[in-house]
């Protein structure tokens, strides 16, 4: 599905100049859901790096376990060797085992690669892997392989797609300090909202690059729904299928709120519905949005677990899930609605290292008359860093105040469509006498992947 066309990825980058030339590479696993380009990327690195592909799908052959059958791996490479007839020479060799979860005993014998063949590249990939690494009864190689989380296409992904390179350049490179110009501002507006249709799925960005058609991009994105739901009757346990889609659909409906239960199906019993969500999550169809109190770092240690969000794999998918298409002419903002803190927490995403899983928290005060809430919350350099999203360029800022006010932090951010800029924040919260300052860092949603680097300038 469109993977013929070269489309650019920081992965790629990741693998060629990083985990290759690392002195002590260990066997790389692809982590990511059905159809992010898990496999493209795995072919794009050895054609780029001139490796002779040795490819090996145990979902099309599930025979091909037997040549693992050895716990030494020069027997194993022989035996393929000997499948495929081809001469393989480690050093400029590349093995490639697709779809793994299909042959989960593989898995643990990955260790006696990286002990005993450090010369061969060795990546693995799989859809639903996440289930054999969490619940298979194996010994897994803790410490002698290495994990790339793949997620879809982020917004300068995009662009590099549909060759907007000089664009891309510009974003890249961008200086606070410098205003933007009108034109390019609107130009990159315009762009982003057509990567809020499209998507960040790479079926979906080639057939927009074959035919600049919204209404192209619907059957594809139907096409692997489709296949996400096909994966259903693959999860573990008899769970009603039914009870299943329902959850599903009700994603893209709860967010930017408290996912309920409840909301997704009145009569389902929340032990069942649980178990159902923590499916997902390990499919990589949706990612968890964790509510936390924010009064330290790290994050993670003040979660409360009963409370939290959840965002869908991807802003095209669940706009196609939610029938709500973004009309470009009658709209006035990018996004809108649950979608703009979907699209941020799907940017937020990709600002992690590719070999670290990505990790989102927000913050809420549910106490009757002081409700406030801030859509997420970062780390940067030591600090806790609140983001308050707005689906256009104007919008009040009460929840910040009051999280700033709560929590004496000296900054934040807000994303939204107009012109970025610093302001520093002088405020007086109702009933309190004392003022609250601090600084307010403003940035376009195009320019959220900078959001690290302007940081550090900030």
């Amino acid at each position: 599905m469109g993977e013929e066309i070269y489309m650019y990825r920081e992965a790629l980058h990741y693998l060629e100049h990083i985990w290759f030339n690392d002195s002590d590479r260990k066997p790389l696993i692809l982590r990511g859901a059905r159809q992010v380009g898990k496999t493209w990327i795995a072919r794009e690195f050895a054609k780029n790096k001139a490796l002779t592909l040795v490819e090996l799908n145990f979902e099309r052959n599930p025979e091909l376990k037997s040549l693992f059958d050895s716990n030494d791996p020069k027997i194993i490479m022989r035996n393929i060797a000997s499948y495929i007839g081809v001469d393989i020479k480690l050093e400029s060799s590349f093995l490639f085992l697709d779809e793994i979860q299909d042959a989960p005993e593989v898995l643990s014998k990955l260790r006696w690669f990286y002990e005993e063949l450090p010369a061969l590249s060795l990546m693995a990939a799989g859809s639903l892997l996440e289930f054999i690494l969490s619940d298979y009864s194996l010994s897994m190689p803790v410490g002698r392989v290495s994990y790339l989380y793949i997620e879809p296409f982020s917004f300068e992904e995009f662009l590099g797609a549909l060759d907007e390179t000089m664009l891309l350049d510009y974003v890249k490179n961008f200086d606070i300090t410098s205003p933007i110009p009108l034109a390019l501002h609107q130009k990159l507006n315009d762009l982003f909202r057509i990567y809020c249709h499209v998507g960040g799925m790479p079926a979906c960005i080639a057939k927009w690059r074959e035919t600049q058609m919204f209404s192209s991009i619907i059957p594809v994105q139907e096409d692997l729904l489709a296949t996400y739901k096909d994966d259903f009757y693959k999860y573990k346990g008899k769970l009603d299928v039914t009870r299943l889609l329902t959850i599903l659909r009700s994603i893209p409906h709860q967010l930017g709120q408290k996912f309920k239960y409840s909301k997704a199906d009145p009569t389902i019993q929340s032990p069942a519905a649980k178990q159902i969500l923590k499916l997902f999550n390990q499919a990589r169809i949706c990612h968890n949005v964790q509510l936390t109190a924010a009064n330290s770092l790290p994050l993670n240690a003040e979660v409360k677990e009963k409370a939290f969000k959840q965002i869908f794999l991807d802003v095209g998918l669940a706009n196609c899930m939610l029938s709500n298409s973004l009309r470009l002419k009658d709209s006035k903002n990018i996004v809108d609605g649950g979608l703009s803190e979907q699209i941020v927490g799907q940017m937020l995403r990709t600002l992690f290292p590719l070999y670290k899983d990505p990790e989102l928290y927000y913050w809420q005060r549910e106490e009757k008359g002081l409700e406030a809430e801030v859509d997420y919350l970062i780390e940067s350099h030591g600090e806790i860093i609140p983001i308050e999203i707005k689906s256009g360029t104007a919008g009040t800022l009460k929840s910040l105040h009051y999280f700033m006010y709560l929590k004496g932090k000296k900054n934040s951010v807000r994303i939204y469509d107009g012109m970025p800029n610093i302001t520093k924040v002088n405020v007086y919260l109702p009933n309190h006498q004392s003022e609250i300052r601090y600084q307010l860092l403003s940035i376009p949603f195009y320019l959220m992947q900078q959001l690290p680097r302007i940081l550090n300038s900030f």
